[in-house]
């Protein structure tokens, strides 16, 4: 069964809807590339359907294994992302504000890759697969629009994935 983001640890606080923060939040991703084909407005109808949530210092937001059924924008603080191997953490990336951590398992329902832990107090925004859902029944457009987004993501992490696995494709195009 997915868990839920505020379900991973007892501290993490909700903050209501990021409609109530939203130039907060717009501050952060408008500037990102991530968000870069997303005008103010259709920035603040996709607000309406984040839930924000304060999260303290060492908390695991996402956790390696888990199901999936949201993912999450970090908007203030620091987070990274840790993957297990051979019984050992390391740290793959560093999250900063505007970054999202969850796109697969929000779109597949499948087991999470990684683990994200907050390396200090941070807030997140979070879109759960219901309200994805929604949102494109209600605004298809944007709703499609928010999907291409994930897309590009997904397809941008799949190349350097793979090129840095198979570097000698980096000189090969096809």
């Amino acid at each position: 069964m997915p868990s839920s983001f505020a379900e991973l640890e007892p501290n993490i606080e909700p903050l209501g809807s990021v409609s109530g923060f939203v130039d907060e939040f717009m501050e952060v991703v408008q500037p990102k590339p991530l968000f870069a084909g997303f005008s103010r407005e259709q920035t603040a109808i996709l607000a309406d359907y984040l839930d924000c949530y304060g999260v303290p210092s060492k908390s695991v937001v996402v956790r390696e294994g888990d199901e999936g059924n949201f993912l999450a924008i970090l908007v203030t603080g620091r987070a990274v992302i840790v993957k297990t191997f051979n019984g050992r953490e390391r740290v793959l990336q560093e999250l900063k504000p505007g970054e999202m951590i969850g796109e697969m398992s929000l779109v597949d329902g499948q087991k999470r890759f990684a683990s994200c832990i907050a390396v200090e107090p941070s807030d997140f925004a979070v879109l759960t697969h219901e309200n994805l859902h929604k949102m494109l029944a209600e605004y298809p457009v944007l709703g499609n629009k928010f999907l291409l987004m994930l897309l590009g993501v997904t397809v941008g992490r799949l190349r350097q994935a793979t090129l840095t696995m198979l570097p000698s494709l980096a000189s090969t195009s096809v």
